[in-house]
């Protein structure tokens, strides 16, 4: 499991925020939509295992399969953009600019939730045969995790906005140290081992993560969920965004980046 020093895998995220500002629309709006899709699956599966088991834990456990399989075959999340493309235009680096920056998170966003979105009518397909059956336990647990996560933080206000912000700053604050992850290893098994740790963690303590949450709450509402689309864009999508945003950016990207690479200069002490 080679290990590069943090010195070195974080001058990698510069390079691929950069690399990424400068990619063709069209391949960014695949890679998007391809993460998005198999994040989709992975969170159904996840949701899968702990109905089955009626173990939560095991599905946080086995839900990074969905996350290591993405980023093994460079697809992109919007919340690994969010920290990395930001890296390019600290470290001047040519032709980033705020706008172009802003124009690939649209990007990812758009192919993150299309990716999403058409997992979930599959999976909505597919669970109620058609729309023939109710969808059964697992349906019936997403349309819950939809009602309390959306009518769930409405129902206290400000302080549910505030309680629904800093749960997605705190999601890409382990996300994004899984996007890190993928870099610190030159062996896929340490890459793995790397991404593994911090995504299951997020997983588990329901944190909230703006790509897993455009498959199920989508797929909550076709599954029967009591709230509406509206409820979904305002009481948990748009803040959740913003949080993941701040949260990746400020405690992975800013922190990495202002200690590995523009690092103090040292103490000298006098010699008595």
């Amino acid at each position: 499991m080679a290990y590069l020093v943090p010195s070195e895998f974080v001058t990698k995220m510069v390079d691929a925020g950069e690399s990424k500002i400068y990619m063709a629309t069209r391949d960014a709006l695949i890679r998007a939509y391809m993460a998005g899709a198999i994040l989709a699956l992975a969170a159904v599966f996840a949701v899968s295992v702990s109905v089955a088991t009626g173990v939560p834990l095991i599905g946080a456990i086995l839900f990074p399969v969905g996350f290591c399989m993405l980023y093994l075959m460079g697809f992109d999340l919007l919340t690994g953009v969010f920290v990395l493309t930001p890296l390019a235009l600290i470290d001047k680096r040519p032709g980033v600019t705020v706008g172009r920056i802003l124009k690939h998170w649209g990007v990812v966003f758009v192919g993150n939730f299309l990716g999403a979105l058409t997992v979930a009518c599959l999976m909505a397909y597919m669970f109620t045969f058609g729309f023939n059956t109710d969808g059964g336990k697992i349906a019936q647990t997403v349309a819950q995790i939809g009602e309390k996560r959306t009518i769930g933080y409405a129902a206290y206000g400000a302080a549910g906005m505030l309680t629904l912000f800093i749960r997605g700053m705190l999601c890409n604050w382990m996300v994004s140290m899984g996007v890190v992850g993928a870099m610190i290893s030159t062996t896929v098994g340490g890459k793995v081992v790397a991404m593994w740790m911090p995504i299951m963690l997020f997983f588990f303590m329901a944190f909230e993560h703006s790509v897993v949450n455009m498959f199920l709450f989508p797929f909550g509402l076709m599954m029967g969920g009591h709230f509406t689309l509206m409820d979904y864009l305002i009481w948990n999508e748009l803040p959740t965004v913003l949080g993941n945003l701040v949260g990746g950016l400020a405690f992975t990207g800013l922190t990495l980046y202002s200690t590995h690479v523009r690092t103090a200069a040292k103490r000298s002490f006098q010699a008595h």
